[in-house]
């Protein structure tokens, strides 16, 4: 009844009040109810090749579609219609087109893998600019809102340049429209894959390369720089000399976990590569889709620093987020110092306090899930709502069951309800660890140093970190961390966990070799090319890299590089994101969770680009096909597109990231590998236990 009412009135302010009516369009566009019942509305057909790169009109009125087969196509979307076809040009696959603003919707910019930049006019079907200055494939060309006659490509060759169209004689020998260089500062072999333009923030640019890290540049602080001419007539810019940016020009992100767990990636010949970028509708936010892993949200006005356990640095209050300060150590990877000393009696998020109280609670052999008892006495905590309580019984339930996932879906709606309830981060923590998918112990590190953060007593989150550190490598950090705890509770100190945990760091440590700990702590070593060496500016900037704010599991994206990931909604409530199973899911931003998982293409799907103003979704991939997802009547028809269990296909997700390069090639070729244990509720990513059946007709 109350969400009638206040939809009445809604629609009634919606109707004499223009700011109201804005405001109903932002939050009613795209609902949890829309998206229920969102299914596949028409397939648009006319392409002959793999539909690669797809964009509304600021207006939503027309689609543009770029394909394999070197053709644009212009749609009705509304009438199901094609309205005209543009021969390019171009002789490489099509991968990005943009409108250009202030055009009436007439030009349209298109890049391709023939590494050219064609412009082109809709009504006379005819190219009116054509850039040569790329040595590489185009892989994206990003607009701003309100800035005609200009825009900007990412290439292949490691450049970003900034095109004009007042400045006809782009390309010329001398001419100065290189506005990044990445080689010069990467050592070589760089690739940008995708761009962005922040549409609040127009001078803030996003870019992704074959590597980890989402750089943001303030175009503010750059000049375009000219490139030399080389034999084959293609501009080039020595990668042993420094492309001159200021020191301040550029923020870098990356999840946490990923510098140190590179040599894992490698050994799994996963080569993690940024396929998407994009910002919120508001500008706030930063979304990436990490190529061989998973999808990040980062955010744009405030500094998340990596934390791990630093005894010198004390926890703020914060979650890890900094401004400007003096302190001497840099995104949380201060120097290693030698014995327990504290600055001010402080110790990263547990206090002097920790030392002159012990906290009686309950620990098991492993110091797993929480339990409802405690081993003396139950500490006064404030009482759960009575929803957020059920979600953690039942959570607690599916952890003993040892389904994880379902615990952490729950863990996840409650937290979203009670974000102050320390046990619950350390609940999820637990089923984090048990369920080991990829940057899920960085994710419950993380859930511990929260827990602690809201109650410096949580035994269980302090034994947790611990854990943590050591399975991520930061063996001095789990040492330092555990001899705190053994200092905190003593009682606990001689406890079979404890002391098996003491012997598996100091195993670690004492085997850790000099060339080992200096890769460890080296941040700006290069993913893909390990005999490149950055610049001193690069690995600065590396090592002073953004942590993240959410993460979205369940796709897998290891077989492309132009996998997106965008918003749902005008105000980005949902993520949208395709996968390599034919999939694409959706994901509630605010609690992560997927929410739908539809079968999008035959093969693989690549493209997701939401309507701007209406809730209709536009998807592409492999089959020459463009389709159209919207809300379809509530008349109890079966939606034969939907995938029923998404925790099932997140999982087989998870296990193709993770499976033997041949295993990954048979999948591609149609072929279903399955493991033979399906009620493996951890994941465990057992190759040997994995057998090929024929396809499916």
């Amino acid at each position: 009844m109350d969400f009638n009412f206040n939809l009445t009135n809604r629609k009634l302010l919606r109707e004499i009040d223009e700011r109201s009516r804005h405001g109903f369009c932002r939050q009613y566009q795209v609902t949890s109810s829309l998206i229920s019942r969102l299914g596949l509305e028409k397939e648009l057909e006319g392409h002959l090749g793999c539909v690669n790169c797809l964009e509304w009109n600021e207006k939503g009125s027309l689609l543009a579609s770029g394909s394999d087969d070197v053709q644009i196509i212009i749609w009705d979307p509304f009438r199901e219609k094609k309205l005209t076809s543009i021969q390019t040009g171009h002789y490489g696959n099509i991968f990005s087109v943009k409108f250009l603003p202030s055009s009436n919707d007439n030009i349209i910019v298109s890049g391709a893998a023939d590494s050219k930049v064609r412009v082109h006019d809709i009504e006379a079907k005819e190219t009116t600019h054509i850039f040569t200055c790329h040595a590489s494939r185009v892989k994206r060309i990003a607009t701003a809102p309100k800035i005609p006659f200009m825009f900007w490509s990412a290439a292949e060759d490691g450049c970003i340049m900034q095109f004009d169209l007042r400045c006809p004689e782009m390309c010329q020998e001398n001419s100065k429209n290189v506005l990044i260089n990445l080689d010069s500062h990467v050592g070589g072999q760089a690739e940008f894959k995708c761009i962005a333009i922040n549409p609040a923030r127009p001078e803030l640019m996003a870019v992704g390369a074959n590597d980890p890290y989402v750089r943001m540049y303030d175009r503010r602080m750059l000049t375009c720089q000219s490139m030399k001419l080389s034999d084959d007539g293609h501009q080039r810019f020595s990668s042993n000399e420094e492309f001159p940016l200021p020191r301040g020009c550029v923020e870098y992100y990356v999840p946490g976990h990923v510098p140190q767990k590179k040599d894992d990636y490698k050994k799994k010949l996963r080569a993690l590569t940024a396929t998407y970028v994009t910002f919120s509708p508001d500008g706030t936010e930063l979304l990436a889709n990490l190529g061989g892993e998973q999808i990040y949200l980062f955010d744009v006005n405030q500094k998340r620093r990596i934390q791990k356990f630093d005894i010198s640095m004390g926890f703020s209050s914060t979650n890890g987020i900094v401004k400007d300060s003096g302190h001497s150590s840099v995104n949380g990877y201060s120097t290693y110092r030698n014995g327990s000393t504290t600055t001010n009696g402080v110790t990263n998020g547990v206090s002097k306090q920790l030392h002159d109280s012990v906290v009686h609670s309950n620990i098991d052999a492993q110091g797993d899930h929480d339990k409802a008892s405690t081993k003396k006495y139950k500490p006064e905590k404030k009482p759960l709502p009575p929803v957020v309580e059920s979600l953690k019984k039942k959570a607690n339930a599916c952890f003993e069951k040892e389904q994880y996932t379902k615990a952490i879906i729950l863990y996840n709606q409650a937290i979203a309800r009670a974000p102050q309830a320390s046990m619950l981060y350390g609940n999820r923590a637990a089923a984090y660890m048990k369920r080991k998918w990829d940057g899920d112990m960085y994710a419950a590190m993380r859930d511990c140093h929260t827990a602690l953060k809201l109650d410096l007593n949580h035994l269980k989150a302090h034994f947790r970190l611990a854990k943590c550190l050591n399975e991520l490598s930061w063996y001095k950090e789990a040492f330092e961390c555990l001899n705190h705890f053994k200092n905190k509770f003593p009682d606990y100190a001689s406890s079979r966990a404890c002391e098996q945990l003491d012997k598996d760091i100091r195993a670690a440590i004492f085997s850790r070799t000099e060339s080992e700990e200096k890769n460890s702590k080296t941040s700006g070593a290069d993913f893909m090319h390990p005999k490149s060496q950055p610049s001193e500016l690069e690995q600065i900037w590396r090592a002073e890299a953004n942590d993240y704010e959410a993460r979205f599991c369940g796709h897998c994206n290891t077989t492309t590089d132009i996998k997106e990931a965008n918003f749902f909604g005008s105000n980005g409530q949902y993520i949208v994101a395709g996968s390599d199973d034919g999939s694409f899911f959706i994901w509630e931003k605010s609690t992560t969770n997927i929410v739908r998982v539809l079968r999008g293409d035959e093969s693989i799907v690549n493209c997701l680009q939401p309507h701007p103003s209406y809730c209709l979704l536009a998807t592409s991939g492999i089959d020459p096909v463009v389709r159209l997802w919207s809300p379809q009547a509530e008349d109890g028809t079966k939606n034969e597109r939907e995938v029923d269990n998404s925790d099932d296909a997140a999982l087989a997700n998870q296990k193709r990231m993770n499976a033997d390069p041949l295993e990954v090639m048979l999948m591609n070729m149609g072929y279903r590998l399955r493991d033979v244990d399906d009620s493996d509720a951890e994941g465990d990513r057992r190759g040997n236990e994995a057998q090929v059946t024929c396809p499916t007709s």
